[in-house]
């Protein structure tokens, strides 16, 4: 199986892209959000399948899109350009929704774990992909 990189946009577009959409779908979205805005929080793997969970197009939502993004992109850069061994191969055509999908599936089957609910957010992240793209 040949690994391939996680589809993205160069890192600035996708900040600059997140954060218009942000600043434009705040107004709209508050109401929608399952999360509330003192809530949106990302210091536990909890907190973000919180933040995961939120309804599609919402602020939350966006902030999910954008820490996979981030953490892929990490991911891909250090395993890449320092010759560490990656931690996940994402088949062609993968998406970050994908991912998203992969990472709620991965809580709910852990969810009872508090040790996993309790570490870094990065983390839950990385160990559910690892989990759904496993490297051969």
């Amino acid at each position: 199986m040949e690994c391939k990189k996680l589809i993205s946009l160069p890192i600035s577009a996708t900040l600059s892209l997140v954060g218009v959409l942000l600043f434009l779908t705040l107004p709209i979205a508050t109401p929608a959000l399952a999360v509330d805005n003192d809530d949106l929080r990302f210091e536990t793997t909890d907190d973000l399948i919180a933040v995961c969970s939120a309804p599609n197009s919402s602020a939350a939502q966006l902030g999910c899109t954008g820490f996979i993004e981030a953490t892929v992109q990490y991911h891909d850069a250090v395993s890449d350009r320092k010759n560490l061994k990656r931690l996940a191969c994402f088949p062609n055509g993968t998406s970050i929704e994908d991912g998203r999908v992969a990472f709620l599936s991965w809580a709910k089957t852990n969810k009872a774990n508090k040790e996993l609910m309790s570490e870094l957010p990065v983390i839950g992240l990385v160990r559910s992909l690892a989990a759904a793209y496993p490297c051969p």
